[in-house]
């Protein structure tokens, strides 16, 4: 539930890391360019297992009550505070500051606009997703890692789970590597070491000429054979015998799609099996063919990554190399057709992906292509770089962005457009096979204007908000006790 009548603080930070609160001037937020106080409906309570980020080169600034100005805190703190939001929850809003001449790049990673009141912080944010995948702060470290040499100790020729332990796990602290240690939710599968896409925010390899310097991970170094996928499916399945779920298409590689035979043959092996559970592929979904044969072979969902509906602006972050945006369309239709259930992972960048011209094209993407679900992901990036180069700076065509309507608006509308839609932030348990209440391409066509008019805050604090099956819900309250 958004907090009601709050009016946060700004929240700055001196050179030392130490954070403090200015009792004179309110928490400014941004949404592209616009920069305003936080909608009431979009202040929550940081969540649990948040992070702050102190932001250097940026001064931090709030808005004067007295005057009606934006203004600098008094004293030593002056640096800008960002918070980062803790998984299952989406941001709304990033933090106001003016950034100095050689303020240095932002590193990877999602800047929440974060105030204080009443003796807490609180973050412009939306929870979508309610399962603690991802959350550990209840789980001792020790486990994880007793976990992770049981692994190692067991199948010690399987090189992929070796990678998962000594790299994602040891290395990376990734969470999808550490439930895979401790068996349970979803396993991740990395595969392929190249990429179609030159992604500006990629997490894994940069261009030898990108401004970011640095990135969280480290492109997979080896291909893993079939057989070696296919066991770590095995292991998984027998470790996580409620809920299982198996992806392809992680941080740590480029896209899965690249090695289209080395995914058949792997699902194909699990299946003849008998394998249980969810078979997922997150990808950028550009080659339809091997959607094709991945669905042949027993595939379940596919989760298609992108920061906007438009192809002018998808085509700015992803650069692509031998695809376009019309075979993201492709491989959606001929996922769906075949009977697969279709993600959507928005990276939501508060300001672009909140806009009139991206509601009318996300609700065309979702209902003319039959898309079952949205994961309402943040967009991991240095923010004024990012509307820099989307709204037409360092040499691209400029591109009108209308005003934000703020991201409940946009959940509200888009979900009175796609009824049917479900949202979350995590791929779901939806057994080998899903039902699909999505329409078949070419059923759907955009509502009249009349019944285009925004939903009720009840359409979208349903179940269908939460990410999860009542059922799956209460089982994974067990899981971290």
């Amino acid at each position: 539930m958004a907090a009601q009548h709050i009016e946060p603080h700004l929240v700055m930070a001196d050179e030392r890391g130490n954070i403090y609160d200015d009792p004179d001037l309110l928490m400014v937020c941004r949404r592209g360019a616009q920069w305003g106080l936080p909608r009431p409906d979009e202040l929550i309570p940081l969540p649990e297992e948040s992070e702050f980020f102190l932001l250097p080169g940026r001064q931090a600034v709030g808005l004067d009550p007295e005057t009606g100005r934006i203004a600098p805190p008094e004293g030593e703190a002056q640096l800008a505070v960002a918070a980062f939001a803790s998984p299952g929850y989406t941001l709304s809003a990033h933090p106001a500051y003016e950034s100095g001449e050689n303020a240095p790049m932002l590193p990877l990673f999602a800047y929440g606009a974060v105030g204080f009141a009443r003796g807490r912080f609180y973050i412009c944010a939306r929870r979508v997703d309610s399962e603690p995948r991802q959350i550990f702060s209840n789980i001792p470290r020790g486990r994880i890692e007793q976990g992770a040499r049981a692994l190692l100790r067991d199948y010690p020729k399987n090189r992929l789970i070796r990678h998962i332990m000594d790299n994602c796990v040891a290395r990376y602290d990734c969470p999808a590597a550490r439930n895979f240690a401790m068996g349970r939710y979803e396993a991740p599968l990395p595969s392929s070491r190249a990429c179609n896409a030159s992604c500006i925010g990629c997490i894994s390899a940069q261009e030898k000429d990108s401004p970011i310097q640095s990135t969280p991970q480290c492109r997979l170094a080896f291909t893993p054979s079939p057989e070696e996928l296919a066991e770590v499916m095995r292991v998984h399945s027998g470790r996580e015998t409620r809920t299982p779920i198996y992806s392809f298409g992680q941080g740590c590689e480029g896209d899965p799609l690249m090695n289209p035979d080395l995914l058949v043959e792997s699902v194909r092996q699990f299946r003849a099996g008998d394998g249980p559970g969810t078979v997922n592929c997150n990808t950028n979904a550009s080659r339809p063919e091997a959607v094709i044969r991945l669905a042949e072979a027993g595939l379940t969902s596919m989760r298609v990554s992108l920061n906007s509906a438009r192809g002018g602006l998808y085509e700015r972050y992803y650069r692509p190399s031998g695809y376009s945006f019309d075979d993201v369309r492709a491989s959606i239709r001929e996922a769906r057709s075949r009977g697969i259930w279709v993600s959507l992972n928005l990276l939501v960048f508060p300001g672009v992906t909140d806009t009139e011209e991206e509601l009318d094209a996300l609700a065309r993407l979702v209902g003319e292509n039959g898309v079952s679900m949205i994961q309402w992901r943040n967009l991991n990036i240095d923010p004024e770089w990012y509307f820099k180069l989307m709204s037409g700076g360092e040499g691209q065509q400029k591109l009108e962005l209308s005003p934000s309507m703020g991201l409940t608006s946009f959940m509200k509308r888009l979900k009175k457009l796609c009824p049917w839609l479900r949202y979350g932030y995590f791929n779901p348990y939806l057994g080998a096979k899903a039902e699909l209440a999505a329409p078949m391409p070419g059923e759907w066509s955009m509502p009249a204007p009349r019944a285009r008019e925004a939903a009720t805050e009840d359409d979208i604090d349903s179940a269908d908000l939460g990410g999860a099956d009542q059922d799956v819900a209460e089982a994974e309250a067990s899981r971290v006790e």
